[in-house]
């Protein structure tokens, strides 16, 4: 009798996910591509640390560079403190059912410094200045979207169950890159590509570029809205205490981390090496814009054009890598997309004189292969995850993973002030890649999981 009753709660317990529940929560997927495509990538940090911000008679070359390496160092500085504060605030968010405050708090700090990016305008004698305040209000806002990621995919066990939290988040990967399509084209119809676009928006003094960054701000607010309204926000059994503090959850978060050194190395490890490449695949995109422009001579047009060829190019990839996936396993993936990465990324600064062509060529490869590291990645872990732990080791999966965001970008502006010049901020990048393809190839997981494609079963041999 107690086996069959052991069963029944596992295969009736789960609810169907609602519809209208999982489209609220991705719509703040689709929003964020304000942030991720618009702000962060192919737009507005292309546009600062290009030389409309380069003072009469200055070397726009040494002013590229300059700038790229306090955009890169902005971005590290963002990186250290959400280290220093995700474990603990990830905890809390799973515990009394403060998601969604978390959410809705930084969610408007983001919208904020979004639209505050139109004060930031290039004007002779204050060039730096203005600079400056671009990389703070990056700095700030990458900072609040970081802690609120973190709420945001904890909701996400709100709406689905360990049959469903795979495909759910899917939809939610697939809206941002959707997102990101759609608002880039608005915004290349509407202001930048046109010589004058709507509402007689030209491109003197960055006009274009600032009021691309009013739209995006507001995109980002409005899609953030039926998240906050629509799902739900309650304690699930195992969370933390309520009562909780900030200490407590560090606590918490270091005794989960000392289990699995004692019994389940193999996923630590796995945790490790995929922090450290996860950030080198961010870094791909974070940057990518800003080198095609600085270093490539891409114009601004030419950009958003890149950057919705390569979201194309990157959702298709990772569809397409699924049947790869269940096929050969998540852990070939992963090495061969990371292997693949390492080589075009070096390719690309060993052709950086070639141009245009060059990028676009690298670049769409690069593209090619960064959804595909990152949806395996995630689908090896939940390979990993032991019946009823799921939460727990996903929440330690994006805590190792914020913990390591500084590393890209303070690569970038390392490489960038050893070689003098924007495009060596390529090898930072592939470095931060290769250390975690190093450190991900030596890790041996438990036979019988499929990671490595295969279905018999064995112990752990990590």
């Amino acid at each position: 009798m107690g086996h069959p009753t052991a069963e029944v709660p596992d295969v009736v317990v789960e609810p169907a996910p609602a519809r209208r529940q999982i489209a609220a929560w991705a719509s703040w997927d689709w929003g964020s591509a304000a942030f991720n495509a618009v702000v962060t990538t192919f737009v507005f940090t292309t546009w600062l640390t290009s030389s409309a911000f380069a003072e009469p008679g200055a070397d726009p070359v040494a002013v590229t560079a300059l700038h790229s390496q306090w955009l890169g160092w902005g971005l590290a500085a963002a990186g250290i403190l959400v280290a220093l504060t995700a474990p603990a605030l990830g905890t809390l968010a799973d515990a009394g059912g403060r998601r969604r405050p978390m959410l809705a708090v930084t969610s408007g700090i983001v919208g904020l410094c979004v639209l505050a990016l139109w004060f930031v305008r290039p004007v002779e004698g204050g060039m730096a200045d203005a600079v400056r305040l671009g990389v703070i209000l990056l700095a700030v806002g990458t900072i609040a979207f970081e802690i609120g990621s973190v709420a945001y995919n904890a909701l996400l066990l709100q709406i689905s169950g360990p049959r469903t939290i795979g495909r759910i988040s899917g939809i939610g990967w697939g809206a941002g890159y959707v997102g990101g399509i759609v608002l880039l084209v608005i915004l290349f119809v509407g202001f930048i590509d046109p010589e004058v676009g709507w509402f007689g928006v030209t491109s003197q003094g960055g006009l274009d570029i600032r009021v691309s960054m009013l739209v995006a701000g507001a995109w980002f607010l409005v899609f953030a809205v039926p998240v906050l309204v629509m799902v739900p926000d309650r304690r699930r059994p195992g969370a933390p205490s309520a009562h909780v503090g900030i200490a407590g959850a560090y606590v918490a978060v270091g005794r989960h981390v000392a289990e699995l050194w004692r019994e389940r190395r193999s996923t630590l490890r796995f945790l490790i090496a995929s922090a450290v490449f996860r950030d080198g695949l961010t870094g791909v995109f974070t940057f990518g814009g800003v080198l095609a422009a600085g270093s490539f001579g891409f114009s601004a047009s030419d950009v958003i054009m890149f950057g919705i060829a390569a979201n194309v190019v990157a959702g298709a990839s990772t569809i397409g890598a699924g049947w790869l996936d269940d096929r050969y396993g998540p852990r070939r993936l992963v090495t061969w997309a990371l292997v693949v990465l390492v080589i075009a990324g070096t390719a690309v600064f060993l052709l950086h004189d070639a141009g245009t062509s060059a990028f676009w060529a690298g670049g769409l490869v690069l593209s090619a292969c960064v959804g595909p590291a990152q949806s395996a990645s995630r689908g090896l872990l939940a390979r990993l995850a032991e019946p009823g732990r799921e939460t727990e080791l996903f929440g330690l999966y994006a805590t190792t993973g914020r913990a390591a965001t500084f590393l890209a970008p303070a690569a970038f502006s390392i490489a960038i002030g050893i070689g003098g010049e924007q495009y060596w901020g390529i090898l930072g990048i592939v470095v931060v890649l290769a250390v975690g393809l190093a450190l991900f190839v030596p890790v041996r997981f438990p036979r019988g999981l499929g990671v490595d494609g295969r279905r018999d079963v064995t112990k752990d041999v990590a």
